[in-house]
Order: C-alpha cells, then sequence, then structure tokens
C-alpha cells in the first residue's frame, strides 16, 4: 500500500502540459480574421447563405515574400464563392474592412483575398507534420470571434477523400465547427500547417473530431500557379 501511496503522490508532483499553450495562441492569433461574405440578393453580410455554408467564415494573413506583414488573405473557395461582398472583421472592436478576392482556385478549394491594411502575417512554406503532433486550430467558428481549439495531427497526406478534385489533407482531431473554414491549423509554435477546409460527417454539419485541413505544401503549389508575387 506505502508504494502505491508514493507512486500516486510522485505522479500528481509532476507537471503534465501539451506542447502547446498560450504561446502557440501569442504567436498566431493576429493573423487569423473573420471573414464576412454578402450574398446575392441581400445587403448584409450573413444572411442568404447558401445551403451547407456558414454565415461567417475565416481568414489566415500570408505573406508570400520574407516580409512579417502582409495584405493578402488565403480562404477556403467556399466560404467566398457568388459572394457580391467580401469584409474582413478584426479583433474586439468588430471593425470591417473591404477585400478583394483576386484569385480563386476551386478544385483545391483555396481562394487569396487581398485588403489595403497590412498584418502580421504567416510565413507561407511547406511543412510536413507528423501523426501524434500537437497541433491546434485558430478560426472564427459559428461567427462568435477567433478562438483556439487543440488537438493533435491523426494523420497526413490526406488524399481521396472526395471534397475536392485535388487533395492533399491533414486530417484532426482538434474541435472544427461551421465557420472555422479558412482557419488556420498550427503547430505548438504557431507556425503554418495548414488552412481548415472541411469536417467529416455523415448526419450533420457539426464537429465529429475528424476534421480536415489543407496542407500547406498544396497551398505553396497551388499558389505557385497563380500570377499572384
Amino acid at each position: 500500500m506505502r508504494i502505491y501511496v508514493a507512486l500516486l503522490v510522485a505522479i500528481t508532483s509532476v507537471d503534465i502540459f501539451a506542447d502547446h499553450g498560450t504561446h502557440t495562441w501569442g504567436n498566431a492569433y493576429q493573423s487569423v480574421v473573420a471573414i464576412l461574405p454578402t450574398w446575392p440578393g441581400y445587403e448584409k453580410p450573413g444572411y442568404g447563405a447558401p445551403r451547407g455554408t456558414a454565415p461567417e467564415g475565416s481568414g489566415i494573413v500570408v505573406s508570400l515574400s520574407s516580409e512579417d506583414t502582409s495584405s493578402f488573405i488565403l480562404t477556403a473557395a467556399h466560404v467566398v464563392n457568388n459572394a457580391t461582398r467580401v469584409q474582413l472583421r478584426e479583433g474586439d472592436e468588430g471593425l470591417l474592412i473591404d477585400a478583394n478576392v483576386v484569385w480563386t482556385d476551386n478544385d483545391a478549394d483555396i481562394a487569396l483575398l487581398s485588403s489595403e491594411k497590412l498584418k502580421p502575417a504567416f510565413h507561407l512554406k511547406a511543412r510536413d507534420p507528423l501523426p501524434g503532433e500537437h497541433v491546434c486550430v485558430i478560426a472564427n467558428p459559428f461567427g462568435l470571434g477567433i478562438s483556439m481549439s487543440c488537438g493533435v495531427v491523426s494523420g497526413p497526406r490526406r488524399r481521396g477523400i472526395g471534397f475536392n478534385a485535388v487533395e492533399d489533407f491533414i486530417q484532426t482531431d482538434a474541435a472544427v465547427n461551421p465557420g472555422a473554414s479558412g482557419g488556420a491549423l498550427v503547430n505548438a509554435n504557431g507556425e503554418l500547417l495548414g488552412m481548415i477546409t472541411a469536417i467529416y460527417t455523415k448526419e450533420a454539419d457539426i464537429d465529429a473530431g475528424v476534421n480536415f485541413a489543407v496542407s500547406s505544401e498544396l497551398l505553396v503549389e497551388r499558389l505557385k500557379l497563380s500570377e499572384i508575387r
């Protein structure tokens, strides 16, 4: 009995923590924005969203060069397709900024926006995560504002899922819900691993623990096909 008590004391005295934490949020949250599309026939964003589309989405500010700031924002194409106006909402003050869709790749569900304002940006580079690696999703679920959920990489290199014509997904169990499309999947250091695009579910558009992000490798590859530099 004394041995078991000693073991219990030893275990409870050890600090147990995940790789991710407040530093992950601090390194990444300023590079994620809420996306507010306005749909045909409506004057305000969110109203009249197509079936299966959340009223709001998410976007990630990316640098296409070595600069630490950028006016380019990546999001999922399905967030902004057919929208008559796209706005970005920044921070707790709710400031709305107009953005333009400058490039769309529907085969891979990627869109690139531009705005007049420079923001801290992710350096867009290919990274190869491993199963079990700690990751976090920073996004705008249900339009509630930018927030973070964390988990692990369930599996990289997911292809042939059936969402897009061109696929290279990172699967994660980090919570993802409608409105998070276009959000950032980051590692514990807050470096961009991919862009959230899909939830795998058979019954309802809610998180089931099987979620997918377009890999940073595919983001880089598809952007090279564009004329944006």
